[in-house]
C-alpha cells in the first residue's frame, strides 16, 4: 500500500476501483463479497487496459498483484479484507 502513488482513476465517494484480471480468484471473492455488502466499485482489468499495469506495480513494489483496491482519496490496498474496505470508505 501507498500513500503517494496518483491512480490513474479515482472512485466516487463510498466506491472503490478494483485492479483486476479475468483469472483472480481474490479479485472474484472480493467482487462477491462487495456485492453482497452492497459496496459499489469499478473494475479495470490491467490485462485489458494494460496502460493501469505501471499504476499496480508503482503500489505493489515492481509486481502486478491484484486486485488492487483504490479508494476515494487515493490511497490503495492490495488484496484488502472486506472489512478494511469497509473500514476506510
Amino acid at each position: 500500500m501507498t500513500e503517494t502513488a496518483i491512480s490513474p482513476v479515482l472512485p466516487e465517494p463510498g466506491t472503490v476501483v478494483m485492479y483486476s484480471t479475468t483469472w483472480c480468484g481474490y479479485c472474484r471473492r472480493l467482487k462477491t463479497q462487495l456485492d453482497s455488502a452492497g459496496i459499489g466499485y469499478t473494475v479495470v482489468d490491467i490485462e485489458q487496459r494494460p496502460e493501469t499495469a505501471s499504476y499496480v506495480e508503482q503500489i505493489n513494489n515492481g509486481n502486478q498483484v491484484v486486485p488492487t483496491v483504490v479508494f476515494p482519496d487515493g490511497t490503495a490496498a492490495t488484496n484488502p479484507s472486506l472489512a478494511e474496505v469497509r473500514s476506510r470508505l
